[in-house]
């Protein structure tokens, strides 16, 4: 229940302060477009934040070799079972 009164009041400022630019010196035409900059710019973020995260993304040479030995072992195994996997 807090997080939602936060969310709530986050809200209430934020539509306030919008409200409050609409009605002093910005013009209103720059006014009505601050909440579609804020979601452009929201969206930029988000796309930053994913490169950034792919950029830095850990890789694994050991989980990659213990998965390549999986995978001969079940390649062994199937073949053993008179199922062909060689698609070579």
């Amino acid at each position: 229940m807090k997080h939602i009164v936060k969310l709530l009041a986050l809200l209430v400022a934020v539509s306030a302060f919008w409200i409050g630019l609409l009605e002093t010196v910005i013009p209103r035409s720059y006014a009505w477009l601050l909440p579609v900059y804020f979601v452009v710019s929201l969206g930029c973020y988000g796309l930053l934040m994913v490169g950034v995260g792919l950029m830095h993304f850990p890789t694994c040479p050991q989980e990659a070799g213990l998965l390549q030995q999986d995978i001969a072992e079940a390649k062994e195994f199937l073949k053993q079972r008179g199922v062909d996997v060689d698609y070579d």
